[in-house]
């Protein structure tokens, strides 16, 4: 590895270090009441990370905010899955997922990752995505219009392509639904004869920066709307949805235990608590089933 490949491993790590702490600062300034719980850890192959966990917030029930760095050889079905050569990788990033109590208020991810492999391979990944348990067409209108200004700055064609990838990639293939109204997803964004991949980092890093001003507004904005028992009920079954989601099909979680992450941070996504009901009826003409009809591919929200 040459000095300048070090150098910028080093700058993206560092400021996915910052990323971190600027986005528990102002996810606990906002909740008013929980803080962040640090757990650092050391992966035995490499590297290691800070694991950050809120709970039993005013607005947040519980989330987690991850960073990790990690290092070594490579699992050979990573590299299958890669389709990639023999070669040691690292791979650096932030996760974050938030549970709220208010089932008016969305649960979101985040994901913002760099990884490289010691034959010079070397790329950026992630995305935003938001889960609503009742969707809001006006919450949903402004998520992808926030989603779109930020690919935008980079170029027309990322938000159309990205919004694709998300609607693709968050499907609940055997329940034939969206895990929620999707957002932007990317993978393997590296160096071509258009970006460098100095153009790749700056746009992630903008993905990075959206997420905290984003979030708290619906934070601020919904958390006091009012909900009994059916709405909270609603909460639990699409928790269970999301649980599905991230343990089949989620590549972040594949990754993490492919290659011996720790368990306890990889599963941060998970909430608190979640519900599944046998053959669950939902009333024809009901808010909830006015969700259903919009968890799907393709809707056109900008």
């Amino acid at each position: 590895m040459t000095a300048s490949q070090t150098t910028f491993r080093t700058t993206v790590t560092q400021w996915f270090k910052g990323l971190q702490d600027r986005i528990c600062r102002a996810l606990e300034d906002t909740d008013g009441k929980a803080t962040f719980v640090e757990d650092e850890w050391e992966r035995p192959g490499g590297g290691g990370g800070r694991t950050r966990i809120i709970a039993g917030g005013n607005i947040l029930e519980k989330g987690g905010v991850g960073f990790s760095a990690v290092y070594g050889k490579t699992p050979g079905k990573i590299l299958s899955a890669l389709q990639l050569g023999e070669a040691d990788f690292y791979a650096t990033g932030v996760s974050i997922v938030m549970h709220p109590q208010n089932p008016m208020v969305p649960v979101i991810h985040m994901n913002v990752r760099y990884f490289e492999m010691s034959s010079g391979v070397s790329w950026f990944g992630g995305g935003i995505d938001l889960t609503p348990h009742y969707v809001d067409e006006t919450d949903a209108r402004y998520f992808h219009s926030r989603m779109k200004e930020t690919c935008d700055q980079h170029h027309p064609s990322f938000y159309p392509r990205f919004k694709k990838w998300a609607d693709d990639y968050f499907f609940i293939r055997h329940r034939q639904e969206t895990r929620g109204i999707g957002g932007i997803f990317f993978d393997r964004l590296s160096a071509d004869d258009t970006f460098s991949l100095e153009d790749r980092f700056r746009f992630v890093q903008d993905v990075g920066e959206s997420f905290a001003p984003v979030y708290t507004h619906f934070m601020r904005k919904n958390h006091a709307l009012p909900f009994g028992e059916i709405e909270k009920e609603w909460q639990m079954v699409r928790r269970g949805r999301y649980v599905e989601f991230n343990l089949v099909y989620d590549k972040g979680t594949k990754f993490g235990l492919d290659t011996d992450g720790r368990t306890e941070s990889i599963l941060m996504s998970m909430p608190p608590q979640a519900q599944w009901h046998y053959n669950y009826f939902i009333q024809p003409g009901s808010r909830e089933d006015y969700t259903l009809q919009l968890l799907k591919k393709g809707i056109d929200w900008v």
